[in-house]
């Protein structure tokens, strides 16, 4: 019979870098060494949730603006401008979209006039919906 050739058990010891990552079993780093080229962990955000904490306030830290403001600096309502106008489309005759957005007098008006026969509901309806200067009653810009 022919002799079979003898492997090694192990395999031949290489400068570190070169090959195979040194370290633990399959070239994860031991405990307690940081892999090389991450920092370590924590940072500046460690500790930090993704939610913000509980507590009742308001996002922006401002009760005049809850929904924080436009690029103009002027405050967000927490009305939308999109039902208001999508209201005032489909019962303006009543004024229910000016109602809703806090416009009583104007509200008023279109109910007594039937939303001005229907045409002044309609304009009125779409001014709301393309418009992004539209206020609230306490003149807040509506939300798109």
């Amino acid at each position: 019979m022919s002799e079979q050739p003898q492997y090694p058990q192990q395999p031949p010891q290489q400068q570190p870098g070169y090959g195979y990552p040194q370290g633990g079993p399959y070239g994860y780093p031991q405990q307690g060494q940081q892999p090389p080229g991450y920092p370590p962990p924590g940072g500046p955000y460690a500790g930090q949730g993704a939610y913000p904490p509980p507590g009742g306030a308001y996002p922006t830290g401002d009760p005049n603006a809850p929904y924080g403001y436009d690029p103009y600096g002027r405050p967000y309502s927490d009305k939308s401008k999109i039902v208001a106008g999508i209201l005032q489309l489909f019962l303006g005759t009543f004024g229910v979209g000016r109602f809703y957005i806090g416009h009583v007098g104007l509200g008023l008006a279109q109910l007594f006039t039937c939303g001005g026969l229907g045409i002044w509901a309609l304009v009125d309806g779409i001014i709301l919906l393309t418009s992004n200067d539209k206020t609230d009653a306490q003149g807040r810009i509506l939300r798109g």
